[in-house]
């Protein structure tokens, strides 16, 4: 009996024992299926992220090659494609087959010469403020068009195969400072065209006469104008040129020749795009300082800094609004320097001088003069007057490049309704296009015989 009595506890050790190794071997098992289970889950929930990852980058590479071919750089798509991590996917190999095919199918433009310029004021948000009768209504008809005015352009003008391209396109320095032409390749019936607009200053002296205020950013950072309505309020929307051209090439990236846009030409004496950010009127030390002076100024450069990154340009239309002619050397060289200390801080350094009121410091031979010399060693390659007689005019110089521009307004527009020039006919159909509110309007349309075209 005693013998017994002892065999039972280690018995019961022992079986203890096992019970805990069997606790432990299901604990453990059990926890091998949960990492297990875990992982399984894990590996279904990341695969189809992973491939929505792949699909959603696929998609976003397509359509920015996309867009870069719609405006004429299959090379920037071709390129863009071959470069990707995904690039032997069967659908991006497809679209580099596709862009290589139509890139074959571009022409060379004929003639850098022949390329034309048109060019506009501020739009005309509200006519019936711009034609009010007072002293300025006279200017405004015979300088600006309206914003339905301008929309029907574009429209025109795209309709007729027009691309708006840069200066830069057509010629360019080589690296022996030579200027050269450079090959413009369209598809067949395309023709490039130049567009800049003067004066985005939005001037003091018109407030409250029907135009936008400035050019601002969204609240996305987009581009926008800033037009005061009818009941003061300020409002945000297309209210001039830029934005307005910005919506359209969003609509038909194929108006546009490698995202090009146009030529913002400013003075600087009432500061730029709206902002009054000129040191010697505005400043501190100036007779009538402004509060904002430093914020309008780094607002002015945001806005600057987003026009650039959407493909426009800027030039210098001097910092006075000068008469490049018929001023002295000495005063030029002042204005210019002006420009170069208040203008190009914010918009950043240009190549290219729009002269005002349509001057020049030249007659039609090649620029070999003292204004020519300065303004080319302060590192203008480009030069631009008006010329209306004809649809294009340019001259290639052996280190510059000049151009003649179409001022588009309502004295323009007046003259082809009354068939005394007709420079405007490649472009438009000015019948269709010239506003009705117009205070001219009624008698010009009964001129040509025509209905209410507004």
């Amino acid at each position: 009996m005693k013998k017994c009595f002892t065999l039972i506890p280690i018995l019961l050790i022992i079986a203890f024992m096992v019970g805990c190794h069997d606790h432990t071997s299901t604990t453990t098992i059990a926890k091998i299926h949960s990492h297990s289970s875990q992982k399984e889950h894990h590996d279904k929930k990341t695969k189809p992220n992973k491939i929505q990852e792949e699909k959603s980058q696929k998609e976003q590479l397509l359509a920015q090659a996309k867009v870069s071919a719609e405006q004429y750089d299959y090379q920037k798509s071709i390129t863009l494609l071959k470069k990707s991590d995904i690039s032997m996917d069967v659908d991006i190999q497809n679209a580099i087959d596709t862009y290589e095919k139509q890139m074959k199918n571009l022409v060379t433009w004929p003639d850098n010469s022949q390329i034309s310029h048109l060019f506009f004021h501020s739009l005309i948000v509200d006519p019936s403020k711009a034609f009010d009768g007072d002293e300025m209504a006279h200017g405004y008809e015979d300088n600006m068009v309206t914003i339905n005015e301008f929309k029907k352009i574009i429209n025109q003008l795209y309709e007729r195969g027009y691309v708006l391209l840069n200066l830069q396109d057509i010629a360019t320095l080589d690296k022996k400072g030579k200027m050269v032409y450079q090959d413009i390749k369209l598809p067949p019936g395309k023709k490039p065209m130049i567009l800049s607009q003067d004066d985005v200053s939005y001037y003091e002296y018109m407030k409250n006469d029907g135009f936008a205020k400035n050019l601002t950013l969204d609240a996305n950072g987009n581009v926008t104008s800033t037009y005061v309505n009818e009941k003061g309020k300020a409002v945000q929307g297309a209210y001039d040129l830029v934005p307005i051209i910005d919506d359209f090439v969003k609509e038909h990236p194929d108006f546009s020749y490698k995202g090009a846009k146009g030529i913002i030409s400013l003075t600087g004496y009432n500061g730029v795009l709206g902002y009054r950010t000129s040191e010697s009127d505005y400043g501190p030390n100036s007779d009538e300082p402004n509060p904002n002076f430093k914020k309008d100024q780094q607002q002015a450069k945001k806005v600057a800094n987003a026009l650039k990154k959407e493909g426009w340009r800027f030039a210098s239309h001097t910092w006075g609004h000068l008469n490049a002619k018929e001023v002295s050397l000495d005063l030029l060289k002042k204005d210019t320097s002006k420009w170069k200390k208040e203008v190009e801080p914010i918009v950043g350094p240009t190549d290219t001088i729009i002269f005002a009121f349509g001057s020049d410091i030249g007659d039609w031979k090649q620029y070999s003069n003292d204004k020519y010399y300065y303004l080319k060693n302060q590192g203008f390659n480009y030069y631009a007057n008006v010329d209306a007689s004809k649809a294009y005019w340019s001259q290639l110089g052996p280190d510059y490049f000049r151009q003649a521009r179409i001022n588009v307004d309502g004295l323009r527009m007046r003259e082809a309704l009354t068939g005394e020039n007709n420079v405007l006919n490649p472009f438009f159909d000015v019948k269709k296009v010239f506003d009705s509110l117009r205070p001219t309007a009624k008698k010009l349309i009964l001129y040509k015989g025509s209905s209410n075209n507004s």
